[in-house]
């Protein structure tokens, strides 16, 4: 059994959410002073620290930043969600910018982060201790916390289960391909699939729809409750786009549009971007579903539900464009319950 409930209970009083860091150790140790803690993670006001997941992953230093998380939430100074890309490290998933995790450097394989720090092999079982036990979500009576849906019925059944997040996962994800295996999706889809397999990581093909590989991949996504709270709520698209390195059939949904319920609910996972030059320079394909907000408004049902990651992942990007003076992509924590918005900057602004 887990030895945190899978949605736990958040610290009382005073917190500051911070977004998707994306081992961007710097704009993190900057986010904490502007928030005006202390290098140890303290404040004189007791505030607390909330990470909304996705820690690590195409910045210099995962290492650093999962060590100063993970010290933080020993000492009781931060709480930690589970995200999709610390999930990925628990199912020894290998990702485009996780090569630092793995002895056999995938990305660098390929040319790609190669300045990145690796993880020292006598750290990976204290990393592989800390994330197997963060919760899938945080909640409160005027707050819940998670870092892609909170979607009812997936709560509800994560609520109940007395396995760790990766085993329930990973009962799912059986479930999900014995039912592709017995209905033949998975045989229509590994044939299509075959079919175009030297493009499917190439931007400049002219991708068609993979019907097949779209429908497969909206089982496995839309059956796991793991997946729906760490990746969101995914359905075929009318048409594949490149993100992350390879070819997308399957597009995230606003989910919060049909979120009722009366009690806010702060996310992470969904690059919003800071200004539109970010947007247009450095957007990975994904469509922007948040075009119509402002960056500190609230959306939704209920216009209660708000999106506290400002594309602190994509610097690696910045960092190789020759015309870039200062980062436009950020790190960005929501005060609570100030509801005020404070970037690592140093800007604040209100949410409304």
């Amino acid at each position: 059994m887990p030895t945190t409930t899978l949605i736990g209970t958040l610290f009382e009083g005073p917190i500051d959410i911070v977004g998707d860091v994306h081992g961007e150790i710097d704009a993190l140790r900057d986010l904490i002073e502007h928030l005006g803690y202390s290098a140890a993670g303290e404040h004189p006001e007791s505030r607390r620290l909330i990470f909304i997941g996705d820690l690590t992953d195409r910045g210099p230093d995962s290492p650093a930043v999962a060590t100063l998380v993970s010290d933080l939430v020993k000492r009781g100074l931060a709480q930690c969600i589970l995200g999709n890309h610390e999930l990925n490290l628990l199912r020894q998933a290998r990702k485009e910018g996780n090569g630092w995790h793995f002895e056999d450097d995938h990305d660098h394989r390929k040319g790609k982060f190669i300045t990145a720090q690796r993880l020292a092999a006598e750290q990976r079982p204290a990393l592989h201790s800390f994330l197997e036990n963060l919760p899938l979500a945080l909640e409160r009576s005027d707050l819940r916390l998670v870092h892609a849906a909170w979607h009812n019925p997936s709560i509800a059944e994560i609520r109940s289960s007395p396995l760790t997040a990766l085993g329930l996962y990973d009962v799912h994800d059986r479930a999900g391909i014995k039912q592709a295996q017995e209905t033949g999706l998975a045989e229509r889809a590994h044939t299509e699939r075959a079919a175009h397999e030297a493009n499917l990581e190439n931007l400049n093909f002219p991708m068609p729809l993979l019907s097949n590989v779209a429908a497969l991949d909206e089982l496995y996504q839309l059956s796991n409750p793991v997946r729906i709270v760490t990746s969101g709520i995914e359905r075929v698209t009318e048409k594949p786009f490149f993100a992350s390195g390879k070819w997308r059939m399957v597009d995230r949904i606003p989910w919060w549009e049909d979120y009722d319920d009366s009690t806010p609910v702060i996310m992470g996972h969904y690059w919003r971007w800071p200004t539109p030059v970010a947007r247009d320079s450095y957007s990975r394909g994904e469509p922007d579903m948040f075009a119509q907000y402002g960056s500190h408004h609230w959306f939704g049902a209920k216009h209660n539900a708000f999106c506290v990651d400002f594309a602190v992942g994509a610097r690696y990007k910045e960092r190789v464009s020759e015309s870039t003076r200062q980062f436009e992509c950020r790190l960005a924590s929501v005060r609570w319950p100030e509801r005020e918005l404070v970037f690592d900057d140093g800007r604040k602004t209100p949410l409304e």
